[in-house]
């Protein structure tokens, strides 16, 4: 619920939040405002980040980009933007993640590790860690460079009664990737790797979503993926929501990707 109010403002502060306003990242001086109080508040952001490391990326998420492993770059995103915990789901015995982030200190955050002894899925590694899922978290890919406005993510998130929001981007062939088709900002279709030519849109999950806690009913027992097995039923309950952003996105499924992201990534 958003409440109007008037506010006196210096002019020269006033002319440094106008600059921030672009019309499209930052719409407009109320939003730019309303940002710069979110980052002034930063116990309104998420405290809690789970970070998917294990199963078959494992691998890439410690390749190396820019002199830094991929998984660093998603750990200096979230602490970046208030995050103070993040539980990585690992493979059991996964040793060269745990001696390279520790406790998480030398980072400045603090470091879990879900170790997993068989594949349990995207939704089934949230599942195990129920426990930890207490309040507004922030789920992402460990093996994906993105760079996301997390502070305006979450006040979209949270305008409304959102249980999920998807990070969305836009690529020319989606059939690789989960395909969103909205209604507004509502998901109201979910579709994980569709053929090109069934895809219903080009706007894909870019692999970072920000979760309720009530989304953990909705998972099954066992192995299970949050893109085939739990987004589709929160779309059509109007529990799905996807937030369109513009910043840097590189996958690294293929050595094509991998060659790509190599090149262009500006780091955050």
């Amino acid at each position: 619920m958003k409440e109007r109010v008037t506010l006196t403002i210096e002019k020269e502060l006033l002319d440094k939040i106008d600059q921030k306003v672009d019309g499209s990242k930052i719409k407009n001086r109320s939003h730019a405002v309303e940002l710069l109080l979110i980052k002034a508040f930063s116990s309104n952001r998420p405290r809690k980040a789970i970070v998917f490391a294990g199963g078959e990326n494992a691998e890439r998420t410690m390749l190396e980009i820019n002199n830094k492993p991929i998984l660093q770059w998603n750990v200096e995103l979230l602490k970046r933007h208030g995050v103070k915990e993040i539980m990585l789901c690992v493979n059991k015995n996964e040793n060269k993640i745990k001696e390279y982030f520790g406790d998480g200190k030398k980072f400045g955050i603090c470091i879990y590790y879900n170790e997993e002894e068989i594949p349990l899925g995207t939704a089934g590694s949230l599942k195990s860690v129920s426990k930890f899922i207490t309040e507004t978290s922030i789920v992402c890919n460990g093996d994906e460079l993105k760079n996301i406005d997390l502070d305006d993510m979450y006040e979209f998130h949270t305008d409304g009664n959102k249980s999920c929001t998807i990070a969305l981007t836009t690529v020319n062939n989606p059939e690789k990737f989960g395909v969103a088709l909205l209604n507004g900002n509502r998901i109201v279709t979910f579709i994980e790797k569709p053929p090109k030519e069934n895809a219903p849109s080009k706007l894909v999950n870019a692999g970072l979503y920000i979760i309720e806690p009530s989304i953990l009913k909705y998972i099954p027992d066992g192995f299970s993926k949050i893109e085939q097995d739990v987004f589709p039923k929160l779309a059509a309950e109007d529990k799905l929501w996807g937030y369109i952003f513009s910043g840097q996105w590189y996958s690294t499924k293929t050595a094509e990707s991998i060659t790509k992201a190599i090149n262009e990534w500006k780091g955050l």
